[in-house]
């Protein structure tokens, strides 16, 4: 199934492995960088664009949009994800990712994998030694993934490892670290969880949670008409919703998207994985007074983001407590004894029978970076004018979509063409499979041009939630919600024999050979469990 993959430095990474060189095939997507040193003169090596439509657009735009083109072409992946972050202008240079010893997370609690890396790591700190490499999963930009057994556990892990030498030559520590950062940070059902980290002489690991159920791109080619219904694709767009609310909270902007970067866990949730592209910054949560939801929970929000509130149910500065880091799904839990407790109106938590809205959005940030996937790209990318929060609106959006239609609503005959689309083209839907007018509704907000305007841009998830595309969806329960997909079980006794000796590659039975890439041209020691 192709892939709409990572864009890394030109260079591109070789297959990682630890214990011997191997002729291993790739899933056929190469990764680079589109680095904007210098001008790339190129018109997008044969789209079918008229130039013409260009003409009145400022150069440096036609140039950005050849350049981005253009290195793509060249690289054969006419999908491929858009990153020249200029790092060493916004971070200090690191050569290590040494940071705080990992914590149990209270999100997993009472998760058998903890307690195995806890009985594991008493008599010594975990390292290389204490896993027993399985089956390589695959490779990225900065690194390669495995699935690994802890050694006298019985107890899986995916491993992701960078190649320290790999990563100074192309200047990719800085990604690595912002990765380890983000991901020592989360502590949510829909975000991976960091088990340990530790690094050799050659290597950094990271050990995550192993994702039996390939990602959601796969599922989606293989559903009847290659989209989802609308009540699968509202389920997944929750999970989806509540993971970049907590992200905008930490001040994280995800910017990368796309259903390649969801994987289905055994239990049929999804997890966002992939943040070395992410943008950390700061934000000021703020919990205001909202006339927009009332106790019993409805709303009357559309795509614009108006009210019965006239004001989007903002009130003016005196009436907002401001860094709060509470979830706009749950309500301050303030316990005194029983004689002394007072009701939730004498907290000054209902105005007018409505409840309070918490805004965690960090609108300020500006970054001038090209970051994303072609057909998920924003317009304010493409066009160089600085993005912030708003673009993970945009490409929640284009998400959406795509679950709903099978295709994403501004793609070209290449890149050239698909982001011209982006920046000119206007919205349309096509005739079948026909969305109900909720879901169109809510994507036309989500896919406006201007981000200013874009549904979201203020008031962030919470205004999505308010969208009549999600009623009915109790947002404290989602966790506890019917997936619409639950893989099958993976049978982890055919990597008994492998325990005690024998390389990566030795193996050749596959973990589950409905999850493999065509694109790996049938090699058995690759499976469609993506971690980047």
């Amino acid at each position: 199934i192709p892939r709409r993959n990572l864009i890394g430095d030109r260079d591109f990474l070789q297959p990682l492995f630890i214990r011997q060189n191997s002729d291993h095939k790739s899933n056929g997507s190469e990764m680079f960088n589109n680095s904007s040193k210098g001008e790339i003169d190129s018109h997008g090596g044969g789209m079918n664009v008229n130039a013409s439509n260009f003409v009145k657009h400022p150069p440096d735009y036609l140039r950005r949009i050849d350049q981005i083109a253009k290195t793509a072409a060249n690289s054969g992946n006419q999908t491929a994800t858009v990153n020249s972050e200029g790092y060493s202008k916004t971070h200090f240079r690191c050569d290590s990712l040494e940071a705080p010893g990992v914590v149990i997370k209270p999100h997993t609690g009472g998760d058998a994998r903890w307690d195995a890396i806890n009985m594991v790591s008493k008599g010594a700190a975990l390292n290389l030694s204490h896993f027993q490499l399985l089956k390589r999963l695959g490779y990225g930009d900065i690194g390669s993934v495995y699935l690994v057994e802890l050694r006298g556990t019985d107890t899986f892990f995916a491993m992701k490892v960078m190649d320290k030498v790999s990563l100074a030559s192309r200047n990719k520590v800085l990604r690595a670290q912002t990765e380890r950062e983000i991901l020592g940070l989360l502590d949510h059902p829909f975000l991976p969880t960091l088990y340990s980290y530790f690094e050799t002489d050659k290597f950094y690991c990271l050990v995550m949670e192993f994702c039996s159920g390939g990602n959601l791109h796969s599922l989606r080619q293989k559903q009847p008409y290659k989209y989802f219904t609308e009540e699968a694709a509202r389920f997944y767009a929750s999970e989806v919703l509540l993971a970049l609310e907590y992200l905008h909270m930490l001040g994280i902007v995800y910017r990368d998207l796309k259903p390649e970067n969801l994987l289905i866990r055994d239990e049929g949730h999804i997890m966002l994985s992939d943040f070395d592209l992410s943008l950390r910054c700061s934000v000021s949560p703020t919990l205001v007074k909202s006339s927009s939801i009332n106790v019993n929970g409805s709303s009357n929000t559309g795509s614009n983001g108006s009210n019965g509130g006239g004001s989007g149910g903002i009130l003016d500065d005196e009436s907002a407590v401001h860094g709060c880091m509470q979830p706009s799904n749950f309500l301050p839990r303030i316990l005194p004894s029983k004689k002394n407790r007072k009701s939730k109106s004498d907290f000054g938590l209902f105005v007018g029978g409505s409840l309070p809205e918490l805004m965690a959005e960090p609108t300020n940030v500006r970054s001038m970076s090209f970051v994303g996937t072609h057909e998920y790209l924003a317009p304010e990318i493409i066009q160089g004018e600085g993005h912030g929060s708003a673009v993970d609106w945009w490409t929640f959006g284009i998400f959406l979509y795509e679950l709903l239609h099978g295709t994403t609503p501004f793609k070209g005959s290449g890149n050239r063409a698909t982001l011209f689309n982006v920046v000119e083209q206007p919205l349309r839907f096509p005739e079948a499979p026909q969305a109900s007018l909720a879901a169109r509704d809510l994507i036309r907000g989500l896919l406006v041009k201007e981000p200013q305007k874009r549904i979201a841009y203020r008031r962030g998830a919470t205004e999505i939630k308010q969208h009549p595309f999600f009623d009915g969806v109790n947002w404290a329960l989602v966790r506890s919600a019917m997936p619409p997909h639950v893989p099958e079980p993976v049978d982890f006794s055919q990597f008994a024999r492998k325990k005690g000796g024998g390389g990566v590659q030795e193996e050749k039975k596959p973990v589950a050979a409905e999850n493999s890439s065509p694109s790996t041209g049938g090699d058995p020691n690759y499976v469609d469990f993506e971690y980047f």
